[in-house]
């Protein structure tokens, strides 16, 4: 819009901002009436959606490292990094995680599009990954190892740690049914919390939830056992009890606590070949030095998952004490319509994490190397060839160069970076004056750098 803006005498007048489309309608009851838009657009500024957050400062640098340990991690054990579409098929959920769990019939964002095909916003990353190592011919790199991380989202109560909009870290192995496979992507998990500090005071919590066979003979026992207490148990467990009565092992209601230390456990429905397969896992990881603690509780409700189960705990979040979990889902790519295969991974929450690292004071920020100074306005182009330089060669760099140029010498200093440079003029020369308290190797690189380069 150019030129004065003459407001017409109208009932009613919008504003078309942007190209985007948004509208801002303002009633007027007379032709007197003031009109104070600012106002008006900051009393109308949508707030953030409940769940969400706006990561900043100390918080964002937490989340960053944990991201980029992960980055260094993953490529030390040679998983491929893959990105994910946000949005896939609500039958890519609805079949993986089944119909009956809170995350299908509570928790997922799914909508209609325009062509009337139900789409989904990702709750977890696995089921994506398995559809497209089945749509995409990935199977020809069998055994896939692939890592991943980004957003994800469920409408669920938020709370300490918990979001609607959250992110994950993510690890997958498909198309190996070895043991040794679960032994390394445990041993991965133990690494990364190693390296981000955040180690002590958690704890691997292991299962092994059996073969096909074993797993049926222990459902159909939890089954038998639960009916007899039908009636005690909680509302949530009595309707598992015929669907998914694994579920009841992990339940938190105090009603339930007292049918299921007496449950059946699995250890007495192992086959021999469900028994060798954990012993090959707790060698591996006894070999490894990863400790971990058998928890015969731990489960996972879908018929998919086979095998080892885990999760990585502390009581440094509260209720929510998982930092990071998975396990062997042999039957998930078949679920999804694709062959038999394989598969085997864990995934983590990013914010959990940070908030671990943080609490762990794991994260410091390093100091500034150097502050540029231009103390007089003649000297700025030099000065900014100086930062340009520096930044190129690696070294962290600011300037102040605005302000009353008497005092810009006296807010580098307060800033405490390890080198301090004055651009003046002298003689109707810019010229560079570097100081430090000591000649350190980052003073030194930066008078070379300084040196480089002309006025």
């Amino acid at each position: 819009m150019t030129g004065p803006c003459n407001l017409p005498d109208l009932d009613r007048i919008r504003y078309h901002i942007g190209t985007d489309g948004l509208r801002l309608a303002q009633q007027r009851s007379s032709p007197a009436a003031p009109f104070p838009l600012s106002a008006r657009v900051m009393s109308s500024t949508p707030q953030a959606i409940r769940g969400t957050q706006d990561i900043f400062g100390s918080d964002a640098e937490a989340f960053a490292h944990v991201v980029e340990t992960f980055e260094r991690v993953r490529k030390l054990y040679r998983f491929r990094r893959v990105e994910m579409p946000v949005f896939e098929k609500t039958a890519v959920f609805s079949r993986s995680l089944g119909e009956t769990t809170d995350v299908v019939s509570k928790e997922m964002y799914s909508f209609e599009d325009r062509g009337g095909e139900s789409l989904t916003l990702r709750p977890e990353f696995t089921a994506g990954i398995a559809r497209a190592y089945l749509t995409n011919g990935w199977k020809q790199f069998a055994p896939l190892k692939v890592a991943t991380h980004g957003p994800l989202f469920r409408y669920e109560r938020p709370q300490k740690g918990r979001y609607r909009q959250f992110h994950q870290i993510d690890a997958e192995v498909i198309g190996a049914a070895e043991p040794m496979v679960d032994v390394e992507l445990l041993v991965m998990a133990d690494q990364l919390l190693k390296e981000l500090g955040i180690a002590e005071g958690v704890t691997l919590q292991l299962n092994t939830l059996g073969d096909a066979a074993s797993r049926e003979a222990w459902r159909a026992a939890l089954i038998e056992y639960f009916r007899d207490h039908k009636a005690s148990l909680s509302e949530d467990s009595q309707d598992r009890l015929e669907r998914n009565p694994l579920r009841i092992l992990d339940s938190k209601d105090p009603r339930d606590k007292p049918f299921t230390a007496d449950a059946p456990k699995i250890d007495d429905f192992l086959s021999a070949e469900a028994q060798d397969f954990f012993g090959q896992v707790t060698q591996g990881l006894d070999a490894a030095s990863v400790d971990y603690v058998r928890a015969p509780a731990l489960v996972r409700g879908l018929d998919y998952y086979r095998h080892t189960a885990f999760e990585f705990v502390t009581d440094r979040l509260g209720a929510q004490g998982t930092v990071l979990g998975g396990g062997r889902y042999d039957g998930l790519l078949e679920a999804l319509g694709g062959p038999a295969t394989p598969a085997v991974g864990w995934a983590a929450g990013i914010e959990r994490l940070s908030m671990l690292v943080a609490d762990a004071g794991a994260l410091e920020e390093a100091p500034l190397t150097v502050i540029l100074a231009v103390e007089d306005d003649t000297a700025l182009p030099y000065a900014q060839k100086a930062i340009t330089a520096l930044r190129h060669q690696g070294i962290d760099a600011e300037m102040i160069a605005t302000g009353s140029p008497r005092k810009r010498f006296d807010k580098a200093v307060k800033l405490g970076a390890k080198v301090l440079v004055s651009f003046v003029m002298r003689d109707g020369v810019p010229v560079a004056n570097l100081r430090a308290a000591d000649p350190t190797a980052e003073y030194l690189a930066v008078e070379q750098v300084i040196q480089s380069i002309r006025p």
